[in-house]
């Protein structure tokens, strides 16, 4: 997809001129940084990779003519969050995009309890956190936008990744509703659920991802999508994989979701 120069006028226009990006050290979170500089706007980084942050925000800053600002940050915890929040001050933020997130796999009663608690805290949490207040800020000056990443195995249980999939069927749920919401206060809001993306997640996670979208694949999508939908599937393979799945019911689609992660975890080895 074309990342036309009518496109980029336009999200700079409604959303300008600063954007927050998070998870931005990798994968889907860097890709959408890299899309909204080219676009012109500056941009906060957020992650917790400090040498992958200063060389994005290198990269940005020569390539694009545009200010960056990197905050490194565990956005586990609700102190931390409130201490990003903190950090930004007073800068024209008009458009929040929630990246950061991980995932787990294998079967739940084989994982660490602490590192699911980490996962909701950090893809349900801190992101509801960070959507409660930019969207009380974009209300109160009638502009804004946002966008959650969700993900195909948000809309369905999916065994083997059972309390993953569940977080993102909270930033669904969620993103579903304050599009509508919040659209009489003239703030956009998207929920971009991709399938399989390859960036980190998947080494993260501990699994076997074979024909997997790519980071690029899935930005200018997202992008295009913001102020026109509520919900956007990004990537050629999320459009087959959705119209795949369309006329499945709920338990035929759990069944194929248990035969699709039960080949992207058969490596883990099963003991409790």
């Amino acid at each position: 997809m074309r990342f036309s120069n009518h496109l980029k006028q336009k999200l700079l226009d409604k959303y300008g001129p600063w954007a927050l990006v998070t998870g931005a050290s990798s994968g889907i979170g860097m890709e959408l940084s890299k899309r909204l500089a080219e676009a012109g706007f500056n941009v906060v980084l957020h992650g917790r990779n400090p040498k992958a942050l200063n060389q994005l925000s290198s990269e940005l800053e020569d390539q694009w003519g545009i200010v960056t600002d990197t905050i490194i940050a565990d956005i586990s915890s609700t102190s931390s969050v409130a201490k990003l929040i903190d950090s930004l001050g007073d800068l024209p933020i008009g458009l929040f995009v929630a990246s950061a997130g991980f995932g787990t796999s294998g079967e739940f009663v084989q994982g660490d309890v602490e590192s699911e608690i980490k996962m909701l805290q950090v893809n349900n949490l801190a992101l509801m956190m960070l959507t409660h207040h930019f969207a009380r800020r974009f209300a109160q000056r009638s502009s804004g936008g946002i966008v959650l990443m969700s993900s195909i195995v948000g809309f369905q249980g999916v065994p083997n990744a059972a309390h993953y999939a569940a977080t993102k069927a909270y930033v669904q749920s969620l993103g579903e509703g304050l599009h509508y919401e919040l659209k009489p206060y003239g703030v956009d809001v998207l929920a971009a659920a991709p399938g399989p993306v390859a960036s980190g997640f998947g080494q993260t996670a501990n699994m076997q991802m074979a024909n997997a979208l790519r980071p690029e694949d899935v930005a200018l999508p997202i992008l295009k999508a913001l102020g026109r939908k509520s919900t956007v599937f990004p990537g050629r393979l999320t459009k087959i994989l959705i119209l795949g799945l369309r006329t499945v019911p709920r338990w035929g689609k759990i069944r194929i979701m248990d035969l699709v992660m039960g080949g992207m975890t058969k490596h883990q080895k099963a003991t409790l």
